[in-house]
């Protein structure tokens, strides 16, 4: 299967000469095309540092991240932000929807950023809410609908402009359990049906049991992964479990 996401011997540190912060030792991985992976690790575990270096909003401190063959460490200026609107979309766990705008317009908006036409922009909008179960709520504002219903909007708006990859940081962070639940399985039809190339970090086991895959991360290294296969879900989350333990300290601090 094809290669889109290639991690090259990736190192992030932060700080000065006289007190250096490693948070991302030497790594490597490859995601495949319409994969979903989702990496997990405690506080502290570099996660979500590289999570921002995948996004660009950190710069690495050596190595190099590839996506579709493009080194993007090497990106900058009008290419750099080519890249962020056309070829990532991104989940947020508090949703970052434009309160100003309606649902379908905050869905819309990076469309009409690279000056689509309406009907594509109407179509490609109604396309990913019915997908998504959201089209009852296109004209109302954020202020309006449930936390879970902005989740699913902000996911619409990572969608709907076909990106190599999606990032989610989260994404149920601030929803209750049967939001929570809504939203993965939507995030896994978004995987079979739209072939999304997903990359989630959470820290929640049963989040992370809706993935193809799993990468454990331990301060700042590749602790260990797990692929699903045949596995239930149910057989999957026990695998999870029993990283968790493996990785010790506080299983609550953990999953």
């Amino acid at each position: 299967m094809e290669t889109v996401l290639k991690i090259d011997s990736l190192e992030k540190y932060y700080g000065n000469k006289g007190n250096i912060t490693k948070a991302i030792d030497n790594i490597s991985f490859d995601v495949k095309k319409s994969e979903f992976l989702a990496i997990m690790g405690a506080s502290g575990s570099g996660k979500t540092t590289l999570l921002n270096c995948i996004s660009t909003i950190d710069r690495v401190t050596s190595g190099h991240i590839y996506l579709d063959g493009t080194d993007i460490t090497k990106l900058k200026g009008n290419s750099l932000n080519k890249f962020r609107r056309e070829d990532l979309g991104f989940i947020f766990q508090d949703f970052n929807l434009l309160d100003t705008l309606t649902a379908k317009e905050n869905i819309a908006l990076s469309l009409t950023i690279n000056k689509e036409s309406i009907k594509n922009i109407e179509d490609k909008v109604l396309k990913v809410a019915k997908e998504l179960e959201i089209t009852d709520i296109l004209d109302k504002y954020p202020y309006q609908i449930s936390g879970g219903e902005k989740q699913r909007v902000a996911s619409a708006r990572a969608i709907v402009t076909n990106p190599k990859l999606i990032l989610a940081d989260e994404p149920t962070g601030a929803l209750d359990s049967k939001s929570s639940r809504m939203l993965l399985e939507k995030l896994e039809n978004l995987n079979d049906e739209f072939k999304a190339t997903i990359l989630m970090v959470t820290h929640d086991a049963f989040t992370a049991s809706f993935a193809d895959r799993i990468i454990f991360m331990r301060d700042g290294k590749i602790f260990s992964s797990i692929t699903k296969g045949n596995k239930t879900r149910k057989e999957f989350f026990e695998d999870i479990i029993e990283v968790v333990t493996l990785l010790g300290g506080d299983l609550n601090n953990v999953i």
